[in-house]
């Protein structure tokens, strides 16, 4: 009966109407397609709540605010949280690669990253200041680290689980039904925010969070994966550096990587948004709960859009959303240069945080699914890996060049961020596609 109603609701939401789409994944993985999709939608929704209530460009800057931590580590919690979870990512698919059934590793990096998030509650409730401060520094590694492990495991299985021209929409889905938990979520914060905000108040958002991690650790322990083919010793050597190679050898990769790299734009621009906010508006005690909201606005109403978008044209998708976000970047800097009443208007940055999340949520999804239609099995898990470990590098030095560009001014880091986002699109948009187009119009 499950099995029925989940099978129905998947041809549904994928328009499927006669035999089932099951490009880039084998007949044994074809038979459970529904069941995975929605194991996977549901965890991915779980922990992209949990993403959001632990986010470092908002609550837990407010919260490190709260324990009255030095700002330089503050300035620390992005770019530890991003780049940990990505630069060791080369050295992880190694391990990754000998395992033939992968979902486990996925499991075990979610709960991991579960308590690391709880132990910064935990944190926050017994200490402060300086020791507070590195404490939580110290759990964003542990998070990091563990998130790596999820990243790798997680785009593979997606990958043998989840047939091509579907994968975006998943994306798309996911985005959308936590988008409307975050809007739950940002409600409630601003409604109890003016009366109640306090570190206790921020402590349980952490504590929730850490929760949604190991739910959806369970979850995903159901997924029906079949094993990957192992490589061999002799193929294991020196594949660290054979794996960075590949940034050599294969031009299709190096051009993405190019690509990505100019559309961190969408992601390093939102804590100045937040910053401009915070310096220009005098009541900010309802701004973290308004940010969130636009947040997940956002997710509801574009994410199916991008999701589909992106299942036909994925490169187009990256393309079109770092445009937006680079729009919206410089119509923002010269409302703050040359229009000094609006700039001290509330209501200003949440739609500004509402039109960078949209852009944004385009980006994610999009070269999400250009990566993951690149290529197949251990190939696939390689380019991730590889891929990744190089934006990581890169991250760290955008983020410290866009530190030391801040000390400027934030509206000059605003203004460099959407340069850096056209060229983006341009890269992108000259991209190959990578979705095999066939008689398929689903």
């Amino acid at each position: 009966m499950l099995t029925s109603t989940l099978n129905k609701l998947y041809d549904y939401l994928n328009n499927e109407s006669k035999d089932r789409v099951c490009k880039g994944i084998t007949d044994e993985a074809c038979n459970h397609v529904a069941s995975n999709f929605f194991t996977i939608l549901f965890t991915h929704t779980f922990t992209k709540l949990g993403d959001t209530l632990s986010n470092p460009k908002t609550v837990l800057t407010w919260l490190m605010n709260y324990v009255n931590a030095p700002v330089f580590l503050i300035s620390l919690i992005v770019p530890i949280r991003e780049s940990g979870a990505l630069i060791p990512q080369v050295a992880i698919s190694n391990y990754v690669k000998k395992k033939p059934i992968r979902k486990y590793i996925w499991v075990v990096g979610s709960i991991i990253q579960g308590v690391a998030i709880a132990a910064i509650g935990l944190v926050s409730l017994h200490f402060d200041k300086k020791v507070a401060g590195w404490l939580i520094i110290v759990c964003l590694i542990i998070f990091s680290l563990a998130r790596s492990l999820a990243s790798v495991s997680s785009k593979d299985i997606k990958g043998k689980t989840i047939p091509k021209t579907r994968r975006g929409r998943l994306g798309g889905y996911t985005s959308s039904f936590s988008g409307i938990l975050v809007l739950i979520a940002g409600l409630y914060i601003t409604y109890t925010s003016k009366t109640t905000e306090n570190i206790q108040f921020y402590t349980n958002l952490i504590f929730f969070a850490a929760s949604m991690w190991i739910i959806a650790s369970v979850i995903y322990a159901s997924v029906k994966e079949f094993p990957t083919p192992i490589e061999n010793e002799a193929g294991e050597q020196n594949s660290i550096a054979d794996n960075l190679k590949l940034l050599k050898d294969d031009k299709h990769l190096r051009d993405f990587v190019i690509a990505r790299s100019l559309l961190l734009c969408s992601a390093l621009s939102a804590p100045f948004y937040v910053t401009v906010a915070q310096n220009s508006v005098k009541d900010t005690s309802y701004l973290l709960g308004l940010l969130i909201i636009s947040n997940g606005l956002a997710s509801i109403v574009s994410s199916p859009y991008w999701g589909k978008l992106a299942d036909k044209s994925s490169k187009n998708t990256m393309a079109y959303a770092v445009t937006i976000a680079s729009l919206c970047g410089l119509i923002l800097f010269l409302i703050i240069t040359f229009a000094g009443d609006f700039k001290t208007q509330l209501w200003l940055y949440p739609i500004a945080f509402f039109v960078l999340g949209v852009a944004h949520s385009g980006v994610r999804q999009g070269r999400k699914t250009y990566i993951i239609d690149m290529a197949s099995g251990n190939e696939r898990t390689n380019y991730v890996s590889v891929s990744n470990t190089i934006i990581g590098l890169i991250l760290l030095v955008t983020g410290g060049l866009s530190a030391v560009l801040s000390l400027v001014s934030v509206e000059s880091v605003i203004l460099a961020l959407s340069i850096i986002g056209l060229l983006g699109a341009v890269k992108s948009y000259r991209l190959p596609n990578v979705e095999k187009t066939t008689g398929d119009t689903n």
